[in-house]
């Protein structure tokens, strides 16, 4: 097989003791003579993927009883209607800090009462807003705390006055993360615990019921919780994807000896970036992001973009491509890009720069 350096945003790199026990998964699960894409989510072989992989989040991320952790369909997208359909009584406020949290800000202004606080709009979202004033009367405070389009992260756990809600898709399992800070977090899968097909939710108990509005039954995140996440048929594919990827998180040494890592790989990146005289990072250094760093091309060489994506290509970099919305390139580095992938682009980056000297 050809060596690929995968920096794909998403669906991205996934261990390969993931990939390879999946794949045996695939041939025969849990000794059933079935392939686990075929296997009932009613049968007792399934109810124990589905208590190890909640079982491995509560581990993982240290999350109290008075949580619950499910395993929906729909992705992070569907969640911003669904928190606000199921927070949203009075008011709900929102950090912009990019396109996923207005997106997600369209939606709950289409249930209710939602303002934006503060947004990096101004200046292309690449900074993450200080100075703002959380609203005391809001019922939650929304907040996307990496965003993959423009390179920056909340890389702490903030005080809140009101209930604290995170889309954390694309950090979640990167870092160490204080849950009780939190009275809903939510993502997909598929940056770092697993494939795309599944999304997870992490929602404290006593937030849920408060509304007065009708909540149709799939968007009522009660149904789940009695259901435990199998009201319906869950995505038994992903699930079991997402419990061998948290395996190898626990594996490595859990969420703290990942985060040690993906600071490591991070750091690699940014100090060529601003050592190399051939390109610059895009966003504020205060606000970099750990898992998406973005960068163009520096100001004279623009004319070198092309030539520097075939090069990257040529030497087996695969997803450093920018969004199409902001152009330039991004390399991410989820949990399981291993560090010599980092140092194979850091490599061609000043290989190409000696070629332009």
């Amino acid at each position: 097989m050809k060596k690929v350096h995968n920096f794909n945003a998403g669906p991205c790199v996934l261990p390969q003791a993931a990939i390879d026990a999946t794949i045996e998964a695939l041939k025969d699960f849990s000794g059933t003579g079935m392939p686990v894409i075929c296997v009932s989510h009613r049968s007792k072989e399934w109810d124990a993927v589905m208590d190890e992989t909640r079982a491995l989040w509560r581990e993982l991320l240290d999350i109290p009883e008075e949580y619950e952790i499910l395993f929906l369909g729909g992705g992070a997208s569907t969640q911003f209607l669904m928190v606000a359909m199921n927070l949203l009584e009075n008011k709900a406020a929102y950090l912009e800090t990019g396109v996923w949290a207005k997106k997600a800000l369209k939606e709950a202004k289409g249930i209710g009462n939602a303002v934006c606080v503060a947004s990096s709009a101004d200046k292309t979202y690449c900074y993450i807003p200080k100075d703002y004033e959380i609203p005391t009367d809001a019922d939650y405070f929304h907040i996307t705390t990496n965003n993959t389009i423009y390179g920056t992260e909340i890389k702490y756990d903030m005080d809140c006055p009101v209930n604290l809600v995170a889309d954390m898709s694309s950090d979640i399992m990167s870092r160490p993360v204080n849950v009780r800070k939190y009275a809903l977090i939510y993502g997909g899968a598929q940056k770092n615990v697993g494939p795309a097909g599944v999304t997870f939710v992490i929602v404290r108990k006593d937030v849920l019921g408060k509304v007065t509005r009708y909540l149709p039954t799939m968007l009522d995140y009660r149904t789940h919780v009695d259901g435990l996440s199998m009201f319906n048929t869950p995505p038994v594919f992903a699930i079991f994807v997402m419990k061998e990827t948290l395996k190898w998180v626990k594996s490595l040494g859990g969420v703290e000896a990942m985060h040690k890592l993906n600071v490591e790989k991070a750091d690699l990146l940014y100090n060529e970036i601003d050592r190399n005289s051939l390109f610059v990072g895009t966003a504020a250094k205060e606000d970099r992001s750990i898992m998406n760093v973005c960068f163009v091309m520096a100001p004279g060489h623009e004319d070198l973009q092309d030539e520097f994506m075939a090069f990257a290509k040529e030497r087996g970099m695969v997803g450093i491509k920018g969004h199409r919305s902001v152009g330039g390139f991004r390399a991410s580095l989820y949990n399981a890009c291993p560090k010599e992938d980092v140092q194979a682009l850091v490599d061609c980056m000043k290989e190409f720069e000696k070629l332009h000297k």
